[in-house]
């Protein structure tokens, strides 16, 4: 990829560094220090790719030393401060239900100008990330939180959580065919598919609706294996995420879970809670 000439001089420096494959490999961390990016995305004033960029722009200081580098750690004590105001304490790791219509798209813009499920959150919710995706014709049970560790874990596969979903396709799948999904051989345009748990519900004029289980949701995964089967998806509404479920939440609704929950679903996947300072909360 050419870079160009016209580029910024922290523009160069923060395209060379992504693009370095070393580059997070350096600086190691000590117990309870974490990446310099991290610290500022925990207090809600950013992404980690932004506040990277703020950082090669010179924006940040650590205790009263500004630094260019996002390969920098800090402690829990350390004194972080954007553009000369110390930042807010980091929040604690939070996690929400939101019931995702159709026709948005999850992402934060669209140059298209499609609207997204971030321009329809409520204003109270602060800074959050989207735990996958849902594309745009889907619906249902989108999770979302404040923590970006959180969310690379909940979407892992070898998280193992099950992704149920109820949909409806044109005509009715035959045993043989729901038998070739479980087997989990299924090969779409050269993308080899995992094993798919597929039950008939019911079976109308016309259409079928079905519960479908799977443990790693490619791009599009059920509607390209379906579609290949020769039943198109006419709609496609996930119901449960691991243990979170989509209930009774109303359409474009979204319910936070509480802390004991969270700590009772999430174990060793929830991040520990940060060592709170007393830096000013700024909203």
């Amino acid at each position: 990829m050419a870079i160009s000439a016209i580029a910024t001089e922290p523009a160069l420096a923060y395209m060379a560094l992504i693009m370095t494959p070393t580059s997070k490999s350096t600086a190691p961390r000590a117990a309870g220090e974490e990446r310099l990016a991290k610290r500022l995305a925990r207090a809600g004033l950013c992404s980690r790719r932004e506040a990277e960029r703020w950082i090669v722009d010179g924006r940040i200081a650590v205790d009263g030393k500004t630094i260019r580098t996002p390969a920098f750690n800090v402690g829990p004590d350390a004194r972080v401060a954007v553009d000369g105001a110390a930042i807010p304490a980091s929040e604690p790791t939070r996690l929400w239900r939101y019931h995702k219509p159709r026709g948005l798209l999850t992402t934060n813009r669209d140059e298209a100008g499609r609207p997204t499920i971030f321009e329809r959150l409520p204003d109270s919710l602060p800074r959050v990330i989207s735990v996958g995706r849902l594309d745009f014709n889907t619906e249902g049970l989108l999770l979302l939180t404040n923590d970006g560790d959180l969310a690379r874990n909940l979407e892992h596969p070898k998280t193992g959580w099950l992704r149920r979903y109820r949909i409806r396709v044109q005509g009715e799948p035959t045993p043989k065919t729901l038998s070739q999904l479980a087997a989990g051989k299924t090969v779409v345009d050269g993308v080899a598919y995992g094993a798919v748990d597929a039950r008939l519900d019911r079976a109308g004029t016309g259409n079928s609706w079905l519960t479908v289980r799977l443990r790693e949701g490619k791009n599009r995964e059920i509607r390209k294996i379906f579609g290949h089967f020769g039943h198109p998806v006419s709609r496609l509404l996930r119901v449960a995420y691991g243990p979170f479920q989509l209930g009774n939440l109303a359409r474009g609704a979204v319910e936070e879970v509480g802390p004991a929950v969270l700590r009772d679903q999430l174990g060793s996947l929830r991040p520990p809670a940060p060592k709170r300072d007393h830096a000013h909360r700024r909203r």
